[in-house]
């Protein structure tokens, strides 16, 4: 039987006109669907695209058959910069998405790309969930959204759908959503640095069995903290304002308590101190507000330093609350899995103190979570899930953890999921700290799972106990034959820690033995590690 070929599609799009060939040919289904599937018609000018389609023309990939060009920009490691670089002329979704921290974390309530998606489209207003972007990340948002609405223009009426209905934006699941918390109970807390340490590490329980959410391997916890008291208070003397002015429904220091990030100073806080002062201190207001450092301490200026930097305002309550920031959630990496205490998450936390002008500053939720909050206390909580980094399917398949410090966590979580089925592939664990006496983490857990069989292999680390600084990233090559065996073997490699530093130097650890030991050139081993990426082998949880 023979087949009679189609026509081929004729195209209204010109040749010179700003559109991959994805967007070319929907384009031109389109077009054909409205003038009618004729061959030999003449192009279309970029001009009578631009009437057809207001702001498509203009902006290409800014049309439904946007392409994923890989997102360059999407490394926790690069500066915000030079991400941006990397983004220029792009579309302005892609750069929305290239000014996020890249590290989806989901403390915003998406991914990077996600939250970028849900700006440009209008179905998120807020600007300044990006808690690891912080204030530079919020100051670039507002400025592409004002290029957003430069850009906005309607659809003339005859070319609105008559009667397609609105697309629902998607409802936030009890639990599982920033936006819907549920009532989780405050356990125990346990210190896992011992006395000598330089850290304030501790292992943290938290009972969800009341809450009917349940977690997976890998997941997060988001935690909704309540701020130092001891800083609200300093914070209402500086204001000069009573804790209980009414707020709402609420008093002034409630509201500081729960409601309110204070750290770092956001730039609507000097903008409203630039309206209630004069003189240089005026002009000092604005530059801080427009992002600008006149005395080379804006990095270091958190709600009360900048109330003590301009000494006597007095903001009205309710307008100096307008100025700040809400208080995000925190997302820490689950440290147990349900398998074993099903009704508990454990997360293992760094509390974060430091120094800054003579005054001791306190990470908001590591400290509320290491000394603050009450056994028996509730706390409002969701699961964040994983997005690429979950244990293989095939539970023979052998995996390789590294993780120093804190980013042990979810490789604790692994092990006694890994234990709980009966998983019958081997397990390495790489860990590292600064001194083995201080700071091994759940060492009698940990040593336990080698003796027993579980754990096949535990290679440490510790950069304080010599005078040569040995890091985890020094271990994998020093067993780099043993390593790329494990490779060779369909071993999937999963990293959890510090984004900045210590992700970039095991990638590049891991590319050396696959040079070295995998008979590899340096652009061969490279590739390689892309395609363990690509394929879901090599999972990153960092931050």
């Amino acid at each position: 039987m023979s087949v009679t070929p189609h026509p081929p599609m004729p195209s209204f799009i010109p040749e010179n006109a700003p559109f991959s060939l994805e967007q070319r040919v929907w384009l031109n289904g389109l077009f054909a669907g409205v003038f009618g599937l004729e061959s030999g018609v003449t192009p279309l000018s970029k001009e009578d695209v631009a009437k057809l389609l207001p702001g498509f023309a203009g902006d290409a990939s800014e049309g439904p058959a946007e392409i994923d060009d890989g997102a360059p920009w999407h490394d926790q490691t690069l500066p915000l910069a030079e991400r941006m670089k990397l983004a220029e002329g792009k579309p302005l979704r892609r750069r929305m998405m290239a000014a996020m921290a890249q590290q989806d974390c989901g403390q915003c309530g998406y991914n990077c790309r996600d939250y970028s998606e849900a700006i440009f489209s209008r179905k998120e207003e807020r600007l300044n969930l990006c808690v690891p972007g912080g204030k530079d990340t919020a100051r670039i948002l507002k400025h592409l959204y004002q290029e957003l609405d430069a850009q906005a223009e309607p659809l003339p009426a005859s070319t609105e759908p008559a009667d397609e209905p609105a697309r629902a934006a998607p409802v936030p699941v009890l639990g599982f959503s920033r936006d819907k918390p549920v009532q989780a109970t405050f356990v125990s807390r346990e210190r896992l640095s011992k006395p000598g340490s330089a850290k304030d590490t501790w292992h943290i329980e938290i009972d969800i069995a009341e809450s009917a959410i349940d977690y997976a391997v890998g997941d997060s916890l988001g935690i909704y903290p309540k701020n130092d008291p001891e800083l609200v208070d300093a914070v209402l003397r500086a204001l000069h304002a009573p804790p209980d002015f009414p707020i709402a429904d609420r008093t002034l220091r409630e509201v500081l308590m729960d409601g309110i990030s204070l750290s770092p100073a956001p730039d609507m806080l000097f903008q409203l101190i630039f309206y209630l002062t004069g003189g240089d201190r005026r002009q000092k207001a604005k530059a801080l507000a427009s992002g600008a450092d006149p005395d080379g301490d804006a990095a270091m200026l958190d709600v009360l330093a900048a109330l003590q930097k301009f000494p006597g305002i007095r903001p009205d309550p309710e307008a100096f609350i307008e100025s700040l920031d809400v208080l995000q959630p925190r997302v820490y990496s689950i440290s147990s899995s349900p398998k074993c205490n099903r009704g508990r998450v454990s997360l293992t936390v760094d509390a974060v103190r430091y120094d800054v002008a003579n005054r001791t500053r306190l990470g908001v939720a590591s400290t509320f979570l290491a000394e603050r909050v009450a056994t028996g206390a509730p706390l409002k909580v969701y699961i964040q899930k994983a997005q690429h980094f979950a244990l293989p399917a095939d539970a023979a398949t052998p995996i390789v953890m590294i993780g120093p410090g804190t980013g042990i966590a979810p490789f604790r979580a692994f092990l006694q999921e890994r234990a709980a089925i009966g998983a019958t592939g081997r397990d390495w664990l790489f860990f590292g700290h600064q001194h083995s006496n201080y700071d091994f983490f759940y060492e009698k857990e940990l040593i336990g799972m080698r003796s027993s069989g579980l754990l096949t292999r535990l290679t440490l680390a510790w950069s304080r106990d010599a005078e040569e600084k040995i890091y985890v990233q020094h271990r994998m090559r020093e067993v780099g034959r043993d390593l790329w065996a494990w490779l060779a073997d369909g071993a999937h490699v999963y990293v959890c820690g510090d984004a900045l530093r210590m992700a970039k130097d095991v990638e590049r650890a891991l590319v050396d033995v696959v040079a070295k030991h995998g008979a590899r050139s340096a652009d061969e081993a490279v590739a390689f590690v892309a395609e363990l990426k690509k394929s879901g082998r090599y999972q990153q949880d960092v931050y």
